[in-house]
Parts: structure tokens; sequence; C-alpha cells
């Protein structure tokens, strides 16, 4: 196919943007002038890669097919074509709604989509197309997941839990370190279940020790691990290597017995508490990250209050909530959701409304500290980073005023807190 440029759009989770990155790579191996960009030029080729995670996810992904399909009617683009995980559960009924569409694919048909240009070249971990900022990347060291959570698609979508080799993840950190990259973020659907497929045993601690010997990584940040039977030995290595961000990003969902009963969570309230315990206890310093889910089936005034008791306990410093929404062949699809709409959203509302009072106080006492801090971008006399406990984009951050002098995006500075609001820290460089 002939074409100008090749715009991909990436919607949902970093994991779903490493695969974007991964198709990218191999486009402009294959020579293709390729790019990342929100709006259409004239000529264009899109590809959008769909997330089809939950309800609002859905409707955005439907919403940027349809304003491709647009500019394509318009003859501002030549073709569009549609990836990812919406495509995966929903293809039939998107090429029946959808016709215009020139092609349809599923999560796991890379090869299938390069096919359409009529070139292709052989895949090397070097050619990944990295559109994060140049100072971090993600890994994604797993696909699919093995859990069955009551509420949860993405087995359905993605498959089984298939972990990479430990060999392959460290030279394609190798990698990027020397494109320079200073900070890895690790991703899977369960990062805490790494290695039991190939390994026959968890190896998240194994591989912890090969990446960190990779030189130029100064940050290695983990995300996703699963709290049931969480793996202790990578607390240790937490402990002893200054490498390992001292974060925590555990999606907890809920505290009720009942509901995390419902939800095949695999865990309970007593076990959730004993978890956070021993996790303050051997890093007292660290971040505590998590998500809620509320409105979930049968979750009572009662469940209600004692997740708000819990958040209120717990005092997490960082903290999403998501309104349940049903997913069609989900275990929790068969329940009866019966906590009205209006409920969740006040339920919501309360949640986030308590988590920035926390947020406030936990910020608040930093002030006066001082923090080592990387960096991400610029605003207008402003510098925007983050300290090693927060994530990009989803977490809190440092702004530095008139701070160009003494350090810039994608370095790393110590600051000097001087005030804080409900999410930020203001400060000086040291």
């Amino acid at each position: 196919m002939k074409t100008q440029r090749i715009n991909c759009i990436s919607l949902g989770c970093s994991k779903n943007l490493v695969d974007s990155e991964v198709l990218m790579g191999k486009l402009k191996a294959a020579r293709f002038k390729v790019v990342f960009e929100d709006t259409f030029s004239p000529g264009d080729v899109v590809i959008i890669n769909t997330c089809g995670f939950i309800k609002d996810a859905k409707e955005e992904s439907i919403d940027a097919v349809l304003n491709a399909i647009e500019a394509k009617k318009k003859g501002i683009v030549v073709a569009v074509y549609v990836m990812g995980c919406l495509t995966e559960r929903y293809r039939e009924e998107i090429q029946k709604e959808i016709p215009e569409a020139d092609g349809i694919f599923g999560v796991n048909q890379m090869e299938q989509i390069i096919s359409q240009f009529d070139k292709h070249y052989p895949f090397l971990p070097s050619e990944r197309m990295l559109t994060t900022p140049p100072h971090y990347a993600y890994l994604k060291i797993a696909e699919g997941c093995d859990r069955t959570c009551a509420f949860c698609a993405i087995p359905l979508i993605r498959g089984r839990h298939i972990s990479q080799p430990i060999d392959m993840l460290a030279d394609e950190t190798k990698i990027l370190a020397e494109k320079g990259v200073k900070e890895l973020i690790i991703i899977a659907q369960d990062v805490s279940y790494y290695g039991i497929d190939i390994y026959k045993k968890r190896k998240l601690a194994a591989l912890l020790e090969k990446l960190i010997a990779v030189n130029g990584i100064e940050w290695i940040r983990l995300q996703y691990l699963y709290p049931a039977a969480f793996p202790m030995d990578v607390v240790e290595i937490m402990q002893s290597s200054a490498k390992i961000c001292k974060y925590f990003d555990l999606p907890l969902q809920h505290i009720s017995d009942s509901i995390l009963k419902r939800m095949q969570r695999n865990i309970t309230q007593k076990e959730t508490y004993q978890l956070i315990e021993n996790l303050r206890t051997a890093i007292p310093e660290a971040a505590l990250r998590t998500t809620i889910i509320t409105g979930f089936p049968g979750e009572t005034e009662q469940d209600f209050q004692e997740l708000l008791h819990f958040i209120r306990d717990i005092r997490f410093d960082r903290l999403g909530v998501f309104i349940y929404s049903p997913e069609e062949d989900t275990h929790a699809f068969r329940l009866k959701d019966d906590v009205p709409e209006k409920i969740k959203m006040e339920r919501a509302d309360e949640i986030m409304r308590l988590q920035q009072q926390i947020s406030l106080s936990l910020n608040t006492g930093k002030i006066g500290r001082e923090y080592k801090v990387l960096f991400d971008r610029t605003e207008n006399n402003i510098l925007v980073g983050r300290t090693e406990f927060d994530s990009p984009e989803v977490d809190n951050e440092v702004l530095v005023e008139n701070g160009f002098q003494k350090a810039s995006p994608g370095s790393f500075a110590q600051v000097k807190i001087t005030s804080a609001d409900d999410f930020d820290l203001f400060g000086q460089i040291i």
C-alpha cells in the first residue's frame, strides 16, 4: 500500500501501549513513516489500538474509530485499521456496525496487520518505537492472566498468563538503557505471577536481580502486584537495592469479605490487613497505591462503610476508584447488578473526597523534606517531575519553578519540598 505515513493511536492501559510500540517498530523497520498523533494529515493510514476493559473505555475506543472513519469519508485519511482488546472481543459486531473499516484485527495479529502493507521485515526488540519520554519505558514481562476475578474480562480477551523468558527481558532492558531509558516500569496483568508458567515457580525476584545489573537503569518500578500469595522475596530485593522503587501497586478492589468472595479475589480482609502490615513493617517509607471498585453486585451500605473505614485506616498514598460495570461473559455478569448507578457514583465521589483529604495530609507532611526527583517535562517555566513514589500519568507530581539551570527533562535532581496541595508537591532544586 502506498501511503504518506501511518498514524498509530493507542488507547487504554500501558500494556496496550507496549503493543502499539512494538507494532510501530515493525512498521518502521518495514520502511514506513510512522507517527503517534491524535490529529490526522492528508494521506494518513490510521491504525487504532482499542481498549475493551470497561464501558467508558469501550465508548472511547468506538468514538476514536468513528472519528477516523469520518476523516476517511472526508478524504483526509486513506484507510482505517482497528485492532486490540475491543476488536478481539467484539469483532463480528464491529464488522457489522462499522463496515467502512479497512481491516479488523485482534490482540495477537500484528503479522496480519503488517501484511496489509505488502512488506515485512523480521522484528527485533531494538525496533520497538518508544512513545514515552525517552527517559522512561514500560517493560511488559507477561501476557494474559490466569486469575478468575469475577468482574474482569481480560482473561477472555488476552488468554492465559504467558511469561517472557528472563534472558529475553534482560536483553530488551539493555536495549532500552542504550536508548537513554533511566526508569523501567515493569508491567503485566499480574506481575507477581511472573515465571510460574515457564519456570514452574514465581521468578519475579530472579528477574529483578537480572535487571538491576543493567547499566543505565536507575529506577525499576513494579506495577499491578496481585495481593493474594504476595511474593515477599521481592520485598527483600526492594530492601537491598536502591534501584527498585519503594512503591507497591496493589489492586485490592475491596475490603468487605462478602464482596471479596463474590469478586473471587482469593484473599480475605484479615489477610489484606496482614499483607499491608508486613509491607509497611519491612519498608516503612514505601508508597502504597491501590484501586477500588465500588457498586459491585451485592455491595450493601455496610460493605461500603467497611471500605471507607479501611481507606481511612490505611491512608493509602495513592488511590483510584472505578465504578462497577457489568462485562459480558464474566462471572459477575450473571449476578444482579443491584446497586443503582446514582449510588455507585455517590460512593465513588465519597471515596475520592476522602482520598483527597488523606493525600493533602500526607503531602503536607513532606514539606521541608528532600527527595530525588526525575523530571518528565516542562510547562511554561515549571519543571514537572516525580519521586520514586510516583508512577507517570497516574500519581502525584513535583513542580519546580525556575529550575532550568540545574535540571531538565530526563534528569534527576534533589528537591526540597516547600509547599503542597491535594495531589502535587512544590519545591526547589538543592
